[in-house]
């Protein structure tokens, strides 16, 4: 199944329901960054168990969540956020979307208690693409590409994310979030 948007910065990347890649199976992918020569993305719905101040010992308690962001450089740490230009650096993704900026500074603010569990996402590791390759792999219908939605990115609960996002696009999408993980266990 596609969709009549295109992968841009902001949007979502939806992992079909048959996907077999266990790194991506019922998956939802934010693209942060898209250009010809290739993409990356952060998966939005492997939440672990950790909290960030368990991941980075310098990290003051924070009750925000972490994520497996994709099988690319797992020992990397990366950060979305509604912070703007408090962090000296950030790269806006759509309109109060941002990506990265100076981690010192972050930590001063969480430090100081400018950072809202709800206004921030770690990633350990990313979701990457060469170029062509995300291209290719939405022309084999790999991937649905959804509309940008920040109320979906800031959430209390990423469990069911990818069907929510799924729902949101309308009715024939409505249909596939419901299909089973393995069809011949129904």
């Amino acid at each position: 199944m596609t969709s009549s948007y295109q992968p841009l910065k902001g949007r979502m990347l939806v992992s079909e329901p048959f996907m077999t890649d266990k790194n991506f199976q019922r998956t939802v992918v934010l693209l942060v960054e898209h250009e010809d020569s290739g993409s990356v993305g952060f998966v939005m719905n492997r939440q672990l168990v950790l909290k960030i101040h368990e991941v980075v010992e310098e990290m003051p308690t924070l009750d925000a969540p972490v994520f497996m962001g994709g099988p690319v450089e797992q020992t990397t740490l990366h950060y979305i956020h509604q912070l703007g230009d408090k962090l000296v650096g950030a790269r806006q993704i759509f309109d109060g979307v941002y990506w990265g900026g100076s981690f010192s500074q972050l930590i001063e603010l969480v430090q100081r208690g400018e950072v809202k569990s709800d206004e921030i996402l770690f990633f350990v590791g990313y979701s990457g693409w060469g170029e062509g390759q995300l291209a290719a792999e939405i022309k084999q219908k790999s991937w649905i590409v959804a509309p940008r939605n920040k109320d979906l990115l800031f959430q209390p609960d990423y469990h069911d994310l990818w069907r929510q996002v799924l729902k949101g696009m309308g009715m024939k999408y409505r249909i596939i979030a419901n299909y089973p993980i393995d069809p011949s266990l129904n």
